[in-house]
């Protein structure tokens, strides 16, 4: 299954949010609240892989049939996704990949992980969770 990760609140100077726009692949549709991976050049993708560079989550809905290469990406905020193994409040988070269950999903920071914010409540594997997201 996959899970869109939810927004609560954003951070920022305007009512949208902090937002970064990267290039990515013509072609290719990324739904809203979807959490993205960085590349060289300043580049986002859908697939995250765990303990890789996160890019931020997506703010917009990107079809794969607009010929569009520009995706605008939250990079400050409070959002809901899905944890992966245990979280307690406070803990760090990195972007976790469960094959077979679920994806944009959250799991603590593990050694040489990237962090992309941390846990503002507790949950246990497959609960939902909310944490702060700090790009």
């Amino acid at each position: 299954m996959t899970y869109e990760i939810t927004k609560v609140e954003l951070f920022g100077e305007n009512r949208d949010g902090d937002q970064i726009t990267y290039t990515c692949a013509s072609g290719t549709a990324i739904p809203l609240g979807t959490l993205l991976t960085l590349s060289d050049p300043r580049t986002a993708a859908a697939n995250v892989a765990s303990g890789g560079a996160t890019a931020g989550v997506a703010a917009m809905q990107k079809s794969g049939t607009d010929f569009s290469t520009k995706v605008s990406v939250w990079i400050n905020g409070i959002f809901e996704a899905y944890a992966s193994g245990a979280i307690s409040a406070g803990d760090e988070v990195q972007a976790a990949s469960v094959a077979g269950s679920f994806t944009n999903c959250i799991g603590t920071l593990q050694t040489g992980g990237k962090k992309i914010g941390y846990a503002l409540e507790t949950a246990a594997d497959g609960e939902k969770l909310t944490f702060r997201l700090q790009l």
